[in-house]
């Protein structure tokens, strides 16, 4: 394949991050092509493919991209099985994410659900606490009315018993 049949891979308007994943894939579908090749020889076969994988190799060693139909084609299902393999790790990861947002919001939930019932139950204990103030309260002024009666009945029984004696 003669060298005006590829074309820089700069030209392609990439990213030098993408130019480089982009070198990387044809490496790789180039050596895909050279493992495919020795499993499925044919009779006569291998002079080409061998043919194409040299002037793809020297292709990318100039920083240029082989546009014959075997290249592209190699790198085109390179690629798709790359992007395959991402589009899989993205919905894996995808429907990881969405797992562990369910269990750390049912795991929130039930926490709220929790305090929810702790604070339910300080509340009531607070009620009950100030039931039992209230009830001190009502004991403390009986205690008052009862001393108070008390004194009285002791101050009735003092007069009562001075009289007693004057008598």
């Amino acid at each position: 394949m003669s060298v005006s049949a590829s074309i820089p891979d700069t030209s392609l308007g990439l990213t030098s991050s993408e130019i480089q994943i982009l070198r990387q894939q044809q490496q790789i579908a180039l050596q895909n092509s050279h493992a495919g090749n020795g499993a499925s020889r044919g009779r006569g076969a291998g002079r080409v493919s061998n043919s194409s994988s040299r002037a793809t190799s020297a292709a990318s060693s100039q920083g240029r991209l082989l546009l014959d139909p075997d290249s592209l084609h190699a790198l085109s299902h390179q690629l798709g099985s790359l992007e395959r393999r991402i589009s899989g790790q993205i919905d894996y990861l995808s429907q990881q994410i969405t797992d562990s947002v369910k269990r750390s919001r049912s795991g929130a939930l039930k926490t709220i659900h929790e305090v929810e019932a702790e604070m339910d139950r300080t509340r009531s204990m607070m009620a009950s606490a100030d039931e039992l103030e209230l009830e001190l309260n009502k004991i403390a002024h009986i205690r008052d009315i009862v001393k108070s009666f008390r004194g009285r009945i002791e101050g009735i029984d003092r007069r009562m018993e001075q009289s007693r004696r004057r008598r």
